[in-house]
């Protein structure tokens, strides 16, 4: 048994189990804190019964008009949690404040190209790449051949305000913008 909650302050003291994975962006105390403090009902963790984290969702709002939306800043669940649903339940919560709180169009998130199994995972949520950023991310360090920096794909999930489905492109993996381009 399990509890999503809201993230509190003192879960930077207890999330390393899910932190230290290669694929988790880890931050500053004053980047979660910020967080935090302007979009609470946006960051939330899963906590096991004997108090262990399972994962966490950081996200915010942002935009302006049509280009309002949630963004998923971070979603990670601990190895030993993962392939349970952690990820799905966080993602839904942060869809559902961003449509019926925050009233956005859509939600997105960043992840590295190289990163297979998060981008099925994405898709298996209804998220498609809507463009490719050259160089988001910096390096995962992964050998003497590897780049100082990598791609990421920035993907899109169409909420109830845009039935049109302006948010979403056919063709995403084709558009390639750079990190300048993005706000």
């Amino acid at each position: 048994m399990s509890i999503l909650r809201p993230f509190r302050a003192t879960d930077l003291f207890r999330f390393n189990n899910i932190n230290l994975d290669i694929w988790t962006e880890t931050y500053g105390i004053t980047f979660y804190f910020s967080y935090l403090s302007r979009w609470p009902d946006l960051c939330c963790v899963q906590e096991a019964q004997d108090g262990k984290l399972m994962g966490y969702i950081l996200g915010k709002a942002e935009g302006l008009g049509t280009e309002w939306h949630g963004h998923v800043t971070a979603v990670t669940v601990a190895p030993e949690y993962r392939r349970l649903g952690i990820g799905k339940k966080l993602i839904d919560l942060l869809e559902f404040v961003s449509d019926e709180k925050y009233k956005g169009y859509f939600v997105d998130l960043y992840v590295r190209c190289t990163n297979e199994v998060a981008i099925k995972m994405y898709e298996n949520f209804g998220y498609s790449v809507f463009r490719r950023v050259r160089e988001y991310y910096g390096s995962l360090g992964m050998g003497r051949d590897s780049k100082d920096e990598e791609d990421a794909f920035d993907m899109r999930k169409p909420l109830s305000r845009d039935p049109g489905r302006r948010s979403v492109r056919s063709n995403g993996r084709e558009i390639i913008v750079g990190v300048h381009d993005v706000s």
